[in-house]
Order: structure tokens, then C-alpha cells, then sequence
């Protein structure tokens, strides 16, 4: 097992199902695309597998402190991404930037907020290396009615 799946262990966290195309789709993208030293990650929801955690608007039908925990989920719906495109998730060196997307109820403004559930897990689990740049936008709709979307940019070793 390693590094980073003790970490999740240790936090009593599993990694979800990987994001999966309904049964006989072809998607026109790829969950995770490496090229070179880097991981490109498509958005990503709280889902598992094929289905989803929660779905709903910040602010209204879903609270601030569930649409962290929402964040919270897309961050191991992201880990179980790369570990499918990767095999091991140690060979993560650093996060390099994180787009955030938040639906938003009216009024909603505290985006950022929501987000750190996702930064203070990847924080958790690589220390220092989980330091990223980010961006929190505030969104009217997102897909499948999700409150919450990530993507991100990883560095990534070439050697399993």
C-alpha cells in the first residue's frame, strides 16, 4: 500500500469507485491525461462510481458545512482518478493548481470556504507537496446537480 493510502487509512477515508462512462458510452475526454511530468484531472464530482453524493444549490437545499464535506468527497472522487490513470498514488509529487466551482444559491458568496474541504484533505495527505494555487467560482448550474466541481493539475513522476 502506499504513503498516501495509509494517510487515508489513517483518517478512517476510502477511495471511492472511479468516475465510469455509463455502460456502452465512449467519453470524448479523459478522466485524467498525463503528458510529461504532469496529471491534467477533468472535472470532477461527489460521486462514486456512477453515483452521486449529493446534489443540490449552496446556500439553499445544501449547507455550507455538507458542501465542504461535498468538496471533501470530490477530493477522493480525484484520488481514485489518478490512482486508476497513475496505479500508485505516490507517485503524486506536488499539486499545482485547483479550479474550483461551487452552485450557488442566490446570495452564496462564500466559495472559497466551500473549497477547503477539498485543499485541506490534499493538505492533509501530502503536507507541504499539497500546497496549490486556487480559484473558487461561483456557479448557476453544474452537471448531474452536483453543488460542487473540482479540476486539477498535478505533477506526477514518470516512474511507478
Amino acid at each position: 500500500m502506499s504513503a498516501i493510502e495509509d494517510r487515508l487509512k489513517q483518517l478512517g477515508l476510502e477511495l471511492p469507485a472511479p468516475p465510469a462512462a455509463p455502460p456502452g458510452a465512449r467519453l470524448p475526454f479523459a478522466f485524467v491525461r498525463v503528458h510529461g511530468d504532469t496529471a491534467y484531472v477533468s472535472g470532477h464530482g461527489p460521486i462514486d462510481g456512477a453515483e452521486v453524493l449529493v446534489t443540490g444549490s449552496v446556500g439553499g437545499d445544501v449547507s455550507g458545512e455538507q458542501a465542504y464535506d461535498a468538496a471533501r468527497a470530490t477530493a477522493l472522487s480525484i484520488l481514485a482518478s489518478l490512482k486508476l490513470q497513475l496505479g500508485d498514488l505516490d507517485r503524486v509529487t506536488g499539486w499545482i493548481k485547483a479550479l474550483g466551482f461551487v452552485k450557488c444559491a442566490e446570495g452564496f458568496d462564500a466559495t472559497p470556504a466551500v473549497i477547503n474541504g477539498f485543499s485541506d484533505l490534499i493538505l492533509e495527505l501530502w503536507g507541504e507537496a499539497g500546497q496549490h494555487a486556487r480559484s473558487a467560482i461561483g456557479a448557476g448550474e453544474l452537471p448531474f446537480g452536483i453543488p460542487v466541481e473540482i479540476e486539477a493539475i498535478v505533477g506526477v513522476s514518470s516512474h511507478p
